[in-house]
């Protein structure tokens, strides 16, 4: 660690700081609508860049790039296949969502089905973001930070005490950012930092690619290519981290629930300004999607070749950053860094708030609340998760199977089947509330049963899939056997515009192009002869692109011509 470092960090991260502020400074924070869901009026770019750095965070960029040094670019299943279910969140869910104009996940919940189910889901919701979700963020976001800046060699303290330390410290810079501004202060900050991450994520494969080829970038991707090529194969076998099969079952539905039922994601698009503002900025977010085989998984690959031999696996992204990144840029990686950490803390921080105040306080503790007084409580249990998630994060360490895996299988215990109830409840209006108790109790029970208890050789996510086809029939059953008296039926609450982006559709299908095509294209070093897939997909991706800007440019100037033609009535 040295000035030239602790400069350039302070000197970004500053300046982040002031332009939020700056932004902020007129804004309401104090209402409900202000602090949980920035007043209704996020517009698409804005949408999803604070999608993706909530998103894109260091326990990706540590825990992928660490499958990734140990399998290879298959695990960019995790990334590229949620383009499907961002579709379904534009066409399917948003829709519903904003036409009820709900603030959290639970707040349908409980409209569909009844109180009880809610708090059952604020529960779960709650206890995985504290225990689960935050300290994994904090943690690899410590460990990541500190191998940037050698904290612990420059205090001359250990290890594990240096990520102590790098854990309070960004605990406590999650708290200043999303407790004291709310969604709009973090969806500010995350457009600024959105665009240093992807320039400085894409910095280090490319400067990885020169190391490998001895100061020579095409040489470096010569070697890639041809020796141990496989690696570049993006078709996950029986024994890697996500299986085709896997890929395309229980892997949309773990992606669906992230996507279009968890609130710390969907949060955002629920503070769109209008339905159209939101598919849209679902859309750009699937494109974006697109982007972090390259700032995710590449970096993994090129460190298997540069470090075939490291201790651990999640080792292998910030092995690479201390190689290739020249003293310089350190403090400006280490912002954008810090940046993508404080995206993903404060977002989930910001729901867990949200859904205490609107779920658990207001419907069981005071239900009399006034609104400032639910954003009061709000803040103080978020300052409560943040302190449990940085006494939890340190304790990680232990984690087996790498650190991404081991998240998305803890996950597993609940995600399914919440987005199974979700999903029932959209499209048979008929389910009782028992249904979803019991689909809940089943879902959860039987997936720490089978993949805990056990002792079968089935990847989680084939377990997943058969639980939720378990839970559908069961709630099919059940719904079938005692149904509603009345069907529950959608109303509008008239809380945006609800108009849709016209060419939603088309928009999805050349999203959905591009991702075969991206799978396609590196699945050639695998030995499937997929080529012509690979050129076909990008050959409609790009005609979609270009229908898309003639489309807009059309329709800018029949806005133009409508205003002068109001003009010249006018006069």
């Amino acid at each position: 660690m040295n000035v030239q470092q602790i400069l350039s960090f302070f000197i970004f991260t500053v300046l982040v700081a002031l332009i939020t502020w700056w932004k902020l400074r007129k804004s309401d924070t104090r209402s409900q609508q202000g602090y949980f869901l920035a007043g209704r009026s996020l517009k698409a770019p804005v949408i999803a860049a604070s999608l993706m750095l909530t998103n894109l965070s260091t326990e990706q960029l540590v825990g992928l790039g660490g499958q990734a040094w140990q399998s290879g670019m298959s695990v960019m299943a995790w990334e590229v296949i949620s383009a499907i279910p961002l579709i379904f969140l534009a066409l399917i869910f948003l829709p519903k969502y904003l036409q009820r104009g709900i603030a959290t996940i639970p707040d349908f919940i409980e409209e569909r089905y009844d109180k009880t189910t809610r708090l059952i889901v604020d529960g779960c919701f709650l206890i995985a973001t504290g225990i689960c979700f935050l300290p994994i963020v904090l943690y690899s976001g410590a460990l990541a930070l500190n191998s940037l800046f050698h904290v612990g060699e420059s205090f001359g303290i250990s290890q594990g005490a240096a990520i102590w330390f790098m854990v309070t410290l960004l605990g406590l810079s999650g708290i200043c950012y999303a407790v004291i501004g709310g969604l709009r202060a973090i969806a500010i900050a995350d457009v600024i930092y959105g665009i240093g991450l992807v320039i400085g994520g894409l910095m280090i494969p490319i400067l990885g690619l020169m190391a490998m080829g001895d100061g020579s970038f095409l040489q470096g991707v010569q070697q890639l290519t041809s020796v141990h090529s496989e690696r570049l194969n993006s078709i996950g076998g029986s024994h890697d981290p996500v299986p085709l099969g896997a890929a395309l079952t229980g892997l949309i539905l773990v992606n669906t629930f992230y996507w279009c039922t968890n609130q710390g994601i969907v949060q955002r698009t629920l503070a769109s300004k209008s339905l159209a503002e939101g598919q849209k900025g679902a859309l750009l977010t699937a494109v974006l999607k697109m982007l972090d085989p390259l700032i995710l998984v590449l970096p993994g690959v090129i460190a298997f070749h540069l470090f075939p031999q490291l201790p651990k696996a999640d080792m292998a992204y910030p092995a690479l950053v201390n190689k290739v990144l020249p003293l310089p840029l350190v403090g400006f990686f280490g912002a954008v860094l810090f940046g993508a950490i404080m995206s993903a803390f404060n977002g989930f921080l910001n729901s867990a708030c949200t859904l205490f105040s609107y779920g658990i306080y207001s419907r069981v503790i005071n239900q009399q609340a006034e609104p400032e007084k639910l954003v009061s409580v709000g803040r103080r249990f978020g300052l409560v998760v943040a302190v449990v998630s940085v006494i939890i994060a340190p304790w990680i360490a232990s984690a087996p199977e790498g650190l991404y895996s081991w998240m998305k299988q803890l996950n597993g215990i609940y995600n399914v089947p919440l987005v199974t109830i979700v999903i029932m409840g959209f499209f048979f209006p008929r389910i009782p509330p028992v249904a979803a108790k019991a689909a809940l109790l089943f879902g959860i029970v039987s997936y720490i049963i089978v993949h805990y208890l056990v002792s079968f050789e089935l990847h989680f996510l084939y377990v997943l899939f058969f639980t939720f086809s378990i839970n559908v029939l069961l709630m099919l059953l059940i719904g079938w056997l005692k149904p509603l008296a009345q069907p529950f039926k959608f109303r509008d609450a008239f809380a945006v515009d609800m108009q849709p982006w016209r060419p939603v559709k088309i928009a999805s299908l050349g999203v959905l192009t591009a991702m075969i095509g991206v799978y396609s294209g590196l699945a050639q070093f695998g030995g499937y002869p997929t080529r012509w897939l690979s050129i076909l997909s990008y050959f409609c991706a790009a005609g979609v692109v270009l229908y898309l800007f003639i489309n807009s440019y059309r329709q800018r100037q029949k806005t133009r011509l409508d205003c002068l033609e109001q003009r010249e009535d006018k006069l």
